[in-house]
């Protein structure tokens, strides 16, 4: 790494001692030439935030590049297959029956109407379809149906995607041979501020389902939530558990949507908590890109209340999927229009899907 050097008075010494050191700047650049590493530290991760800005989206930027088709984002769509009254008491989450937001539960979709939503969502030019069931985990008897959507989904050319919870290593099985491309399943915070978030299940809970997941052959979708009023040491530390497993081939980064009746949407309610500073955003995003250079990264929940300039910020550090659409599960999206309007501004093209159904790689 060349040594920038620096004259100006504005310079501090600290900073010019930080130049002359080995940076995580300099790991990241090993990092494209070799192979995908799983031993990054948490003090490597937190040098990574610590980063001048400009420096670190352009590290980012460069890392993005050399794994990932350059001005070219993921269309995914999400559907809500079953929602509310579930058991767990995620203090996000609106769909918790422990929740008192006036939502009221469905049982699980009818395949057909499923798979009319997703035939509409293939027409807005979505590439993956994903589908949400609030539960703890399925149960056996539902499981005919979910293989059903399964199977339709990706019979249209469509990558898949499930969220249903907790999963058993033969529903896991039963996914895989159904031909379930993604799983999503979010550690949604640092293993330390776990508890803090949700207290129905554990982190390790959490880990079984992915190495269930992981086990069947399914590719894992796996991120979390920024802005519950977390320190930064917990983004590190929710990066960190991420980069030191095998990494997950899709990493959604969401941004907390505080519902009212909601443990942390009522606790954040009119504090400056409540919304994600949108610099720091973009540093999570870069760091998720850097170590974790193969992974889609995706912009998940909240984009509805970003502006278009942290948006744009979000794809220059190497985001590139996004949920499009009017609705995300029960809260509201940015819709197809204003996608197309930004992506037109930005020069952004939507990702292509190869005749088999999965994404085309990089030239």
């Amino acid at each position: 790494m060349t040594k920038i050097e620096s004259h100006s008075p504005f310079v501090s010494s600290e900073v010019e001692t930080r130049r002359a050191k080995p940076t995580s700047l300099d790991c990241a650049r090993e990092e494209r030439g070799g192979d995908v590493r799983t031993d990054w530290t948490r003090e490597e991760i937190a040098a990574l935030f610590d980063l001048p800005f400009a420096d670190l989206l352009y590290e980012a930027q460069t890392v993005h590049r050399a794994h990932h088709p350059r001005n070219e984002v993921q269309l995914s769509t999400l559907l809500s297959i079953k929602t509310g009254g579930c058991v767990e008491d995620c203090g996000y989450c609106n769909q918790s029956a422990h929740a008192e937001t006036g939502l009221k539960a469905t049982k699980l979709m009818d395949p057909r109407a499923v798979l009319q939503a997703a035939a509409q969502a293939k027409d807005a030019g979505s590439t993956r379809f994903c589908m949400g069931a609030a539960w703890r985990s399925p149960k056996d008897r539902d499981m005919p149906a979910i293989i059903e959507m399964v199977k339709g989904v990706r019979a249209m050319g469509m990558e898949t995607c499930m969220t249903l919870g907790m999963l058993s290593a033969e529903q896991s099985k039963q996914l895989a041979e159904a031909g379930l491309d993604y799983y999503n399943h979010n550690i949604d915070t640092s293993p330390e501020n776990y508890a803090n978030v949700i207290t129905t299940r554990t982190f390790e809970d959490r880990i079984e389902t992915l190495e269930n997941v992981r086990g069947a052959g399914i590719n894992v979708c796996c991120g979390g939530i920024v802005g519950m009023g977390e320190k930064r040491e917990d983004r590190i530390g929710f990066l960190h558990a991420l980069a030191t497993m095998p990494h997950p081939e899709s990493v959604p980064i969401n941004a907390l949507v505080p519902v009212k009746g909601t443990v942390l949407g009522d606790m954040l309610a009119d504090t400056p908590l409540a919304k994600i500073d949108e610099i720091e955003f973009v540093r999570t995003v870069a760091a998720a890109r850097i170590v974790m250079p193969k992974s889609m990264v995706r912009l998940s929940a909240g984009r509805e209340s970003m502006s278009e300039a942290c948006q744009a910020l979000c794809f220059m550090a190497g985001a590139n999927s996004i949920f499009t659409g009017d609705k995300l599960l029960t809260t509201a999206n940015a819709g197809d229009d204003k996608d197309a309007a930004l992506f037109a501004k930005l020069g952004v093209l939507a990702m292509q899907p190869a005749p088999h159904g999965h994404l085309e790689a990089a030239e």
